[in-house]
This record gives C-alpha cells, structure tokens and sequence, in this order.
C-alpha cells in the first residue's frame, strides 16, 4: 500500500513515515529526491534511495576517530550520487576549537587522541569521500546540481547551543554571529541544532531549538531557502511547512532528522 505523505504541496512532499522495504516511488524527472538522516551515532541502518543524502550531524557516538569512520564508510556505501554532511556536538574529533584546546578538551575521553584530530579532519574532506559523492561542510557552502540542471545552494553549520560537553557548541547570545553567515542564496540549509519552536520539543516537553537561529531564519533575505534539515533533539523528529512567502509559496520545509527510536530516514522531494 502506498505511503502517504505528510506534507503534500504543489512543490513539496514529505513522507516521514513508510515500509522501508517499499519507499515511495520518486516522483520523476523535474524533481529530486532528497534523503535527510541526523544523529545515527556510529548505528547504521537501511536507507532509501534518492538524487541527494543529506546528514546534520552527530556521526559518531564517542566522538573518537574509529566510530565516525564507522559512519563514513556506511555514507560511502549508500547509492546517492551526492551526499551532505554536517558534524554535531558529538563529534569531539572533528571540532577545530576542540583541537586547538578548547573548553571541552579537559573532559575529553581518554580514546580521542590528539592524532586522530588531525587525521579525522583530514578524513571528511578526503580524496576518497569526493570520489563517492561525499561533501563536508562546516559553515560552508555549495552547490548541487540536480539531473534537470536545477543548481541548489546548500550550506552547513555544525552548531548547537551550550550543553554539558561537546563538540561546536556556542554560548547564549554568540548564535546571531554564527547564523548571521548564512548566505542570502541558500536554498537547502543544513544545522545541527533545530531553530527553536519547529520540531524541537524535548520528553520534558521543553523547547530546545536556537531562539537565535530561529530569528535568522525570519529575516527577508533568507526567504527562499526550501528546505532547512537538522537533528539533535531526538524526540523532535518529524517535518513542518513554515514561512510561506510570495516568492516561496509552499513555505519552507523544516526537517528534524533525528533518528527516533525506529530508524527511518525522512524523504523530501523538491520540484526543480
């Protein structure tokens, strides 16, 4: 039986719940395929085919070298032409400021070594990851160009507001200058941290999302980003249609990616 959609508009549909062994059939030329999966943490699983695989973060469980390679060589081995990554605030062994002896690194774990902060660095902007399709970004942007010849702009940011230990995190009141450099062409945006009020409601039924990032996300120039995915908050998973606009009339598509107890990866297909 075909799944149905939970967001259905002239150029979007969202499915966030379907038989993994019978994922909804891709929508045909004119459209991509977009694949949205955040906070595997080293667990792999089945994930649906599609034009484009995007992931926002918390690769790995420990944050060590050997549980993102774990996650890595799973991206490398799914069919996507193209893949996106993002690091979350598990992923100790990719933070720069970590690195660099930063407010985390007196909790570091004793199997983080200093080596392999280099080398996993080194890793996601490798030779063999690009050979598969695999691009990593860290308040970065790019730019992926669909089968039609739709070029889609998309930037990533690993962020995520203060909380016990972890891996780029920023304090209350730092996220404006963080999310302030989002540029004004980004169509697909990729966080780490939900914005605050969509899809970040915690067991506690608390708000977790970046009140910050939130507010980036209102302002007039970034009204025709499409789709926004991220993770973090587990409980948050799910999808939302917000911001409709005139230039922007199904609204923005904000995908909390977060693996929840069932892992199933959240399909979005965007019309060209």
């Amino acid at each position: 039986m075909p799944a149905d959609p939970s967001i259905d508009t002239w150029t979007a549909v969202v499915y966030d719940s379907y038989d993994i062994t019978h994922p909804p059939r891709h929508p045909g030329i004119g459209w991509t395929r977009f694949v949205c999966v955040s906070d595997n943490h080293s667990f792999v699983f089945p994930v649906p085919p599609g034009d484009v695989l995007l992931h926002s973060g918390d690769l790995s469980r420990h944050g060590t070298l050997k549980d993102l390679e774990v996650t890595l060589n799973w991206m490398k081995s799914l069919p996507h032409a193209a893949k996106f990554f993002i690091a979350g605030n598990h992923d100790l062994v990719l933070d720069r400021n970590y690195e660099q002896g930063g407010s985390m690194r007196t909790y570091r774990p004793l199997d983080v070594k200093d080596k392999d902060l280099s080398a996993a660095r080194k890793l996601v902007r490798s030779k063999e990851l690009r050979k598969a399709g695999m691009i990593y970004l860290e308040h970065e942007t790019t730019t992926y160009t669909s089968p039609t010849g739709k070029a889609y702009t998309i930037y990533g940011s690993p962020a995520a507001p203060f909380y016990s230990i972890g891996a780029f995190q920023y304090k209350e009141g730092d996220g404006k200058a963080i999310y302030d450099r989002i540029p004004a062409s980004t169509d697909i945006l990729m966080t780490h941290t939900p914005p605050f009020g969509i899809c970040d409601v915690t067991k506690r039924k608390k708000h977790a999302g970046c009140a910050e990032l939130a507010d980036r996300l209102t302002h007039e120039d970034l009204q025709r980003c499409r789709l926004h995915v991220y993770g973090h908050i587990h409980e948050g998973h799910g999808a939302a249609a917000v911001a409709q606009s005139p230039e922007n009339p199904s609204g923005r598509i904000s995908v909390n990616a977060a693996l929840p107890n069932k892992p199933l990866a959240i399909i979005v297909d965007l019309k060209d």
